[in-house]
């Protein structure tokens, strides 16, 4: 199972360097460590960035800080049972 606390922080790591706000998962891109294919992972969870925008439903874009954004990814995967 995974720790949705490790997600989080991993995701806001990842995710905090973009210009915020953000009006579209493309402006996410140049801010992650390995673009598309940064990894996240916790327990049983294993998912690229590119993984994690297919799985989810486009979003409510813009977001204004990195903690709405991943707020939302974080809810949208439990809504899912993916965590």
């Amino acid at each position: 199972m995974a720790d949705e606390a490790e997600l989080r922080e991993q995701m806001i790591e990842a995710f905090e360097g973009a210009d915020y706000p953000i009006s579209s998962p493309m402006d996410l891109v140049p801010a992650l460590p390995n673009g598309p294919s940064t990894k996240f992972e916790s327990g049983d969870f294993s998912m690229t960035a590119m993984e994690l925008n297919t799985k989810l439903s486009g979003g409510d874009f813009p977001y204004e800080t990195v903690e709405d954004f991943v707020d939302d990814v974080i809810d949208q995967l439990d809504d899912q049972d993916l965590i």
